[in-house]
């Protein structure tokens, strides 16, 4: 398989970004998800409860030294960094915050590259700061893959419009085109 394994950043207007792709991927996806949604830090798991009903994958909050597997989405934890480590497992910080960020973007995917490099999916949705450009641009020059979701698509454009300005990105797309490009990028050889 070409990709090891994707990241997704994402922040104001998450709930109606990720409710597009996660439930387009089949129960067979055979790549792991690892998702940065901005969330208040007193935030619950509502988001994760409602992703796993709705989706034909498993759905979790990453847990601190849990190993990756394929076919999972797992989400940061309200007020950590949510971190891959070289032997894919994650790990977690209460670091201080990274583009008024905790979890940030940017931290999950430039701790992703020592892991997956250009085995790595990088995409960046909708929100309203430009956490996860200098990460995606990272992907990119580590010959991964870099996606955006399309500026006028998204609910706030800030993230999409800052990684398309700092990065030459792949693709450039509508919510409703992700998943099923996903799920053809976890079927190349």
């Amino acid at each position: 398989m070409k990709y090891s394994a994707v990241v997704i950043g994402v922040s104001a207007g998450g709930m109606n970004a990720l409710g597009k792709i996660l439930p387009a991927l089949p129960e067979n996806f055979v790549l792991p998800l690892i998702i940065v949604q901005h969330v208040s830090p007193q935030s619950d798991n509502y988001m994760i409860r409602h992703f796993d009903s709705i989706s034909k994958i498993k759905v979790k909050e990453a847990d601190e030294k849990e190993e990756i597997i394929p076919g999972v989405a797992y989400f940061a934890p309200p007020n950590y960094h949510l971190l891959i480590e070289e032997n894919r497992t994650f790990s977690l910080s209460t670091e201080g915050r990274v583009n008024y960020s905790r979890p940030s973007v940017d931290v999950l995917f430039e701790s992703a590259i020592y892991a997956y490099c250009s085995g790595l999916v990088g995409i960046i949705l909708t929100g309203a700061n430009n956490d996860g450009s200098k990460g995606l641009k990272m992907i990119k020059d580590c010959g991964g893959l870099a996606i955006v979701q399309e500026p006028s698509s998204a609910e706030v454009s800030a993230m999409p419009e800052a990684a398309i300005k700092l990065s030459k990105v792949d693709y450039i797309l509508k919510l409703e085109e992700i998943g099923p490009l996903l799920v053809k990028l976890s079927k190349e050889k």
